[in-house]
């Protein structure tokens, strides 16, 4: 079956040992929650796997393939996108534009672009601002043209890191309820870092979870939450907020 598979990966920054021998499968068509205390590595694993940060051992592979060398846009035409902590829109550019943008990338045309990135600014709720430049933008909306940018470039596996962040709650149960969909309409596999544990519970088909740099626990949502040592590794009122999702 198709997936993209990390195995073994470690990440040094100079004498701190980011992760070590951290596997993960991600398959089509599932959501994959990726969890863990802040400092656990979830987002040095994702750079390790988009390619913004170098391995120190282990390797990438997309659908079989060792794409472990290959800089950062060469995985993104593999088919593998992701989306950052840190927006980063291009702040001068209208949230139509930065959503084509991603089509042209791939060699696609400006019609192309346009006709890819219509559906997907009225999917997002976006089709009231589409003329807007992205620095207008709140902190919810500007996530928003994010994914969708990602999204228009047709990936086979999407890498979310906190997507809902800045959102309130209603925004962030309309953003739920299109990625909950994403697997099944667009028939690619789906990662999600986040610290909101009930979006992340809602929404996941299996959690892994991390801590000082390893995997302490994957599997089930409900086999995850109640591991000793995934209670451990949270401590205090973010145990309580885990275990009642």
């Amino acid at each position: 079956m198709p997936c993209l598979r990390a195995e073994a990966i470690s990440v040094d920054f100079g004498s701190l040992k980011a992760l070590d021998a951290v596997d993960l499968v991600l398959n089509w068509g599932e959501i994959l929650g990726l969890i863990g205390p802040n400092g656990s590595g979830k987002t040095t694993l994702i750079n390790a796997i988009t390619g913004q940060v170098p391995l120190s051992a282990g390797r990438v592979l997309c659908d079989g393939e060792d794409i472990s060398a290959r800089p950062p846009h060469e995985r993104a035409l593999c088919g593998i996108l992701r989306s950052f902590q840190t927006v980063r829109l291009f702040r001068d550019l209208t949230v139509s534009e930065n959503i084509e943008v991603a089509v042209v990338a791939k060699g696609g045309s400006r019609r192309e672009a346009q006709r890819i990135a219509r559906p997907l600014i009225e999917e997002f709720g976006l089709g009231g601002k589409c003329d807007e430049l992205a620095r207008t933008l709140s902190y919810g909306d500007e996530r928003r043209v994010e994914i969708a940018r990602a999204l228009a470039a047709d990936p086979k596996y999407l890498l979310l890191d906190e997507p809902a962040a800045g959102m309130n709650e209603e925004e962030t149960d309309g953003l739920l309820s299109i990625l909950k969909t994403l697997p099944e309409r667009r028939g690619l596999g789906v990662i999600i870092i986040d610290h909101d544990m009930p979006l992340i519970m809602r929404l996941s088909s299996r959690l892994q979870v991390l801590a000082s740099g390893r995997t302490i626990a994957t599997g089930g949502v409900d086999e995850v939450r109640n591991a000793p040592a995934v209670i451990e590794a949270y401590l205090g009122s973010d145990a309580g907020e885990l275990r009642h999702a």
